[in-house]
């Protein structure tokens, strides 16, 4: 009986692996089908290089240069605010804490991820748009400062959870030989369990990372969503998620524009593959050099 349930799990994990694979390479074939013909009208270095994007004009500008940076800048920002405070926030969860507050502050910040993007945009359109306005004297608060902070909340919650997981799995016997040598509860959080919770920490920094170039609804209500190119966090900028949501809707299905926004995702895509392949290299690395 043991070993009948046994082969029936394994076939049922296999079933939903082979299935998840099957949805995503119709996923990965459908997208290139609709943004392959793009580039038989616009090269990909005109795409990728030009700063215009202005797809219903006559003749039609398709650069979406400007959005990459502000999709990087917008990036750039969010993990400025996620990275430190999520490695602080596992730390201090995981070593400082007793149980019992432990697993209150750790179930509080999971809560984090559960809030639905509509709510964050909501929140930077009505209350953290118009305070950062006022108070650092901006035209508008819909900037790429306000989407920073915001996506940094939102990724703190995956890089925090997952920092917080490899501290936990560090053994407790390299914690006491630590503290047996002399050294201090501080020293040994930083010189012996940051070390070997490493590749876990680099895991949840690339799988934030991702979080945040991802997002699209809380983006697009509080970047301002001018697609040009981005002076500093201070100044409105459209990212290629936004861009994508704002403008499928108006694009004619099969026309240029319309292949053009599915061309921006398949930029998405490949750069989200190159993301996790070069995170899982990393993780790798350092880890084996523990």
């Amino acid at each position: 009986m043991a070993r009948a349930a046994e082969r029936l799990v394994k076939a049922l994990t296999w079933g939903c692996a082979t299935l998840s694979l099957f949805g995503l390479g119709l996923i990965t074939l459908f997208l290139f089908r609709e943004a392959i013909p793009f580039f038989r009208h616009i090269s990909p270095f005109s795409f990728l290089g030009g700063t215009a994007w202005y797809p219903t004009q006559e003749p039609p500008s398709f650069g979406i240069l400007s959005m990459l940076a502000g999709s990087g800048l917008v990036t750039a920002g969010a993990l400025a605010l996620a990275v430190p405070f999520g490695v602080a926030v596992a730390l201090f969860v995981g070593e400082v804490l007793p149980r019992g507050a432990r697993d209150i502050l750790k179930v509080a910040v999971e809560v984090l991820a559960g809030i639905p993007s509509v709510v964050y945009g909501f929140f930077g359109l009505v209350v953290l748009g118009p305070w950062l306005q006022g108070r650092l004297g901006l035209p508008t608060g819909q900037t790429a400062l306000t989407a920073s902070l915001l996506l940094g909340i939102m990724a703190l919650p995956t890089v925090a959870s997952l920092a917080e997981d490899a501290v936990a799995a560090v053994p407790d016997s390299l914690r006491e030989a630590s503290l047996a040598l002399g050294a201090t509860p501080w020293q040994t959080m930083w010189r012996v369990v940051v070390p070997a919770a490493r590749s876990g920490m680099f895991a949840g920094v690339f799988l934030g990372m991702g979080r945040a170039i991802g997002e699209t609804m809380t983006v697009l209500m509080v970047s301002g969503n001018s697609p040009v190119w981005p002076p500093s966090l201070l100044s409105p900028v459209r990212t290629l998620t936004a861009t994508v949501a704002l403008e499928m809707a108006e694009a004619p299905v099969g026309g240029l524009h319309y292949r053009a926004l599915f061309a921006v995702g398949a930029i998405l895509f490949l750069f989200t593959l190159l993301l996790n392949v070069v995170g899982d290299l990393v993780v790798q690395h350092v880890g084996g050099k523990r």
